[in-house]
């Protein structure tokens, strides 16, 4: 492979015409070090961290969840120390805004963060109150919603909030007029269209709201697209996984409908459902007497979730099957007792997660992975989005696979 220099970035390629015309040659590789690939940009990731050089060629499937088994070609191996040291940063050309993300993400301030919160609802409300009082990275929280009495509304109560107990001042509250939504950092979703009444006896609520939820997404996907929006999507609305993958596909879709990969990286782009899957996984183990300290949730938020006892040999089929049941079902309970289940998910899939993925600290979320958005645990690094990798049994793996070709061969029109 060849390495050149291009704005400090130490960037590296297969083919010359794959550089940028100004990149300038180097003697030796150096960090921050970025792998120039195309791959079928509908399909496959953008942007991604990796640890090893050997996840540079491993075929994009639900195994990058696994420790990597692909081997590197001999070619290369003077690299494979390098990257072990310093990690490395892979890079997809086939997307038309992939060189200013990666600057942008490697200029991107950790703190002082501006969020812009669409959707004033009983999740936008819980989800704007959780990072007012814990979001010390957060500089602003710009808030938009149709109904102007409610931001209004949230901008003067929750400006009223006293410091917390350590003196420190939490974040203003700011109302945000749709022209200037995407002037922030991370870009939070929550409005949603026709939600079920509690007494509509629907039982998977969350899909049943696909269609109203798709078509408002399409609007907002389309605005980052023309603001060349450098931040992130963060998708909290439900169905949030297949959402989170028409906010992609519709932010890189022409006039015409046509797909020209000049919208979103697909690392921009995260679902936030699985952070309460996890606690009601976790709520429902201990209700059970079941250990959970080594407890997993993988898939969508919903239909197709999967609980794990554990990833490992300690896997128990019978008692998973069980928990998966218990938490994908736990908004059934709370609508039984004559309320919308809301605080939970707003704090636990929603302020939280995000608030976690803004530090850097592992999450749940779904990510862009193989032509799906997929919940998992993950990590944002400097050098890109960072899979959570561990051993896997081979049962359990292929619940995985189930989920993640399910949600592949959903019909995202």
């Amino acid at each position: 492979m060849i390495c050149r220099r291009w704005n400090d970035f130490c960037l590296c390629a297969a083919h010359e015409e794959d550089f940028p015309a100004d990149a300038q040659a180097v003697c030796a590789p150096f960090a921050p070090l970025v792998f120039l690939v195309r791959r079928r940009a509908e399909t496959s990731r953008g942007m991604f961290a990796i640890r090893s050089l050997e996840e540079l060629f491993e075929q994009e499937s639900v195994d990058c969840l696994r420790p990597c088994r692909a081997g590197a070609p001999g070619s290369v191996r003077e690299l494979a120390a390098f990257v072990a040291g310093h990690g490395a940063t892979v890079l997809n050309l086939e997307f038309q805004n992939a060189l200013c993300y990666l600057r942008a993400h490697f200029a991107a301030n950790r703190t002082g963060l501006r969020v812009t919160l669409v959707g004033l609802g009983d999740v936008g409300g819980t989800v704007l109150t959780g990072l007012k009082l814990l979001g010390r990275e957060l500089a602003e929280i710009r808030i938009f919603d149709p109904n102007r009495a409610m931001c209004a509304r949230y901008e003067m109560e929750l400006n009223q909030v006293l410091p917390d107990a350590d003196g420190r001042v939490m974040p203003r509250v700011t109302v945000c007029s749709e022209e200037a939504l995407f002037d922030c950092d991370l870009f939070l979703f929550t409005a949603s269209r026709g939600v079920p009444g509690l007494g509509s006896g629907v039982r998977d609520v969350r899909m049943a709201q696909y269609e109203a939820n798709r078509a408002m997404l399409a609007h907002y996907a389309r605005l980052a697209r023309t603001a060349r929006f450098m931040g992130l999507f963060c998708q909290i609305s439900d169905p949030v996984d297949h959402l989170s993958r028409c906010v992609f596909l519709q932010s890189n879709r022409d006039e015409t409908g046509a797909f020209d990969a000049a919208g979103l990286l697909p690392e921009q782009v995260q679902g936030f459902g699985l952070g309460v899957m996890a606690a009601r996984a976790a709520y429902y183990a201990g209700k059970a007497g079941v250990d959970f300290q080594n407890g997993r949730v993988y898939g969508p938020h919903g239909e197709g979730l999967i609980v794990a006892n554990s990833a490992g040999r300690d896997y128990d089929a019978a008692v998973s099957q069980h928990l998966t049941e218990l938490a994908r079902t736990a908004n059934l309970r709370v609508r039984e007792l004559g309320f919308k289940p809301y605080l939970a998910p707003g704090l636990s899939s929603a302020a939280i997660s995000i608030l976690r993925l803004a530090r850097g600290q592992a999450h749940h979320g779904a990510v862009p992975l193989a032509g799906a958005y997929f919940g998992c645990v993950s990590r944002m690094t400097r050098q890109g989005l960072m899979l959570s990798r561990e051993e896997i049994c081979p049962q359990l793996m292929a619940r995985i696979a189930g989920a993640h070709r399910a949600l592949r061969e959903f019909d995202y029109r």
